[in-house]
């Protein structure tokens, strides 16, 4: 069996041994450590496999990967946008928002699940992680929903939906992996994102709103008594006091990275600190919530410190014993157009995101992925964000959504997940439409960046 072969072996193994329930970082490190032994072993001049030259230089490997991975200038900003995050979390905010919306909503179909989306958006972005935006929207919106009669699946689909939005939307976590993985401007990135991310919440929209429209039995509308004494001057402060500091907070942290004003650590670093000054403004920031916010940043970036020198061991491994050469002469040999190998790549991807979490997919794949993009001459920024879209499937595609079991964890004991599966199918598909649409037309994620920072297009 060839060095090539055992790679392929390798990576065969390690999505068996991932089905099978074992911890992915460690599993990605025991096998990086176990082939890794292979791939340095040199029978010529080592008389074992335990040759201390063989130890030497996997050490050697481990120790300058895992430093790499953690003197990245780049993932800095993970644990500050993270802490900033839990702050909003804890500080009681988003059940301001949500309140605030639905009542400035109230004449519009299904009112509450557009007040459920936009929540979710504005909280996936200041906070960027799904488990969380799914479960507190889950305790907060859900039993909100089913009290005003909404239909199980149609509430669910929104919930879950709506908390896969911080994948794509800035500041995204995902495109600070994906731009640490790539080499590609985190800056650009985000600019990159905005259109589609904000495309496809609007498309959510829509379709809540049709749907409310043309069958009122699945979203009726609010009661007077619902909104009984709140008047426009009450709405009107209802969203200055609410909606306004933390689209303000948002909009900031962007604009500064955005315009070059700050680089992401710092914007993440300042937004941290607005995230604590919103909390103390609204009488939220309290001893108990400012440590559950650092303990839980801290375990949060720990296991995406794992996770990432676990990958990059495992890539590093799978990169020695040639895996990656195998598979990029095979698809070279394809003989494919790059509409094709796109599509054929988001193929993949979309099948390894059942399985697999998003940073196994981006540390692991994507850069086995990065020289075919450059040998067929696709934008590395225009793949990254089809990539981003992509993994938000993942989290919705049966029978491995796991925003499905995060909502299914904090909901009512009556909601089956065949009724949450159900419910986010339409959303699916709408995933689907909108990553034709930037097939179709790649200006929606590249005008942005190449007008701003003119770059070269994909």
């Amino acid at each position: 069996m060839t060095d090539p072969q055992v790679a392929v072996m390798m990576l065969a193994m390690f999505i068996l041994v991932i089905l099978l329930g074992f911890p992915i970082c460690f599993t990605l490190m025991g096998m990086g450590v176990l082939f890794g032994v292979y791939a340095f072993y040199d029978p010529s001049y080592m008389s074992s496999i335990l040759d201390p030259g063989v130890v030497g230089r996997l050490s050697f490997l481990i120790t300058s990967k895992t430093y790499e991975v953690m003197s990245s200038d780049v993932l800095t900003a993970i644990p500050l946008f993270l802490f900033m995050g839990y702050v909003v979390e804890r500080a009681n905010i988003v059940a301001r928002l949500f309140y605030s919306i639905q009542v400035a909503a109230r004449s519009m179909p299904g009112s509450m699940a557009v007040a459920a989306l936009a929540t979710c958006a504005l909280f996936a972005t200041a906070t960027g992680i799904i488990g969380a935006v799914v479960t507190l929207m889950g305790l907060l919106a859900f039993p909100a929903m089913l009290k005003a009669k909404y239909d199980t699946s149609f509430a669910a689909g929104v919930i879950c939906a709506g908390g896969c939005l911080g994948i794509l939307i800035p500041p995204s976590i995902m495109l600070i992996v994906y731009a640490a993985a790539s080499g590609v401007s985190i800056v650009q990135l985000y600019a990159g994102a905005i259109f589609p991310g904000f495309l496809l919440a609007g498309m959510y929209m829509i379709y809540v709103v049709t749907r409310a429209w043309l069958n009122p039995k699945l979203a009726p509308r609010l009661s007077d008594e619902d909104v009984e004494g709140v008047d426009k001057k009450q709405i009107l402060w209802l969203m200055l006091t609410s909606f306004v500091p933390l689209a303000l907070l948002i909009l900031s942290v962007l604009g500064a990275i955005l315009f070059g004003w700050a680089s992401p650590s710092e914007a993440a670093a300042a937004g941290a600190l607005g995230g604590l000054i919103l909390a103390f403004a609204y009488r939220a920031l309290t001893w108990e919530r400012l440590r559950e916010s650092v303990y839980l940043t801290v375990r949060t970036s720990a296991m995406v410190c794992w996770m990432f020198v676990g990958s990059w061991l495992f890539s590093s491994v799978f990169s020695v014993l040639g895996g990656d050469k195998l598979i990029q002469e095979f698809v070279i040999g394809l003989d494919l157009s790059p509409i094709f190998f796109l599509i054929i790549a988001q193929i993949i991807i979309f099948l390894l995101g059942w399985p697999l979490e998003w940073s196994e997919i981006i540390i692991i794949f994507v850069p086995i992925f990065l020289p075919l993009v450059h040998y067929f001459e696709i934008d590395p920024l225009f793949f990254g964000i089809l990539v981003a879209l992509n993994l938000q499937t993942s989290f919705l595609t049966p029978p491995m959504a796991m925003s499905a079991y995060y909502l299914k964890g904090v909901a009512p004991p009556h909601v089956e997940l065949v009724h949450i599966f159900k419910g986010v199918m339409p959303y699916l598909a709408l995933v689907l439409i909108c990553m034709v649409l930037l097939y179709v037309f790649p200006g929606i994620a590249l005008w942005l960046p190449n007008t701003v920072y003119s770059t070269g297009g994909g």
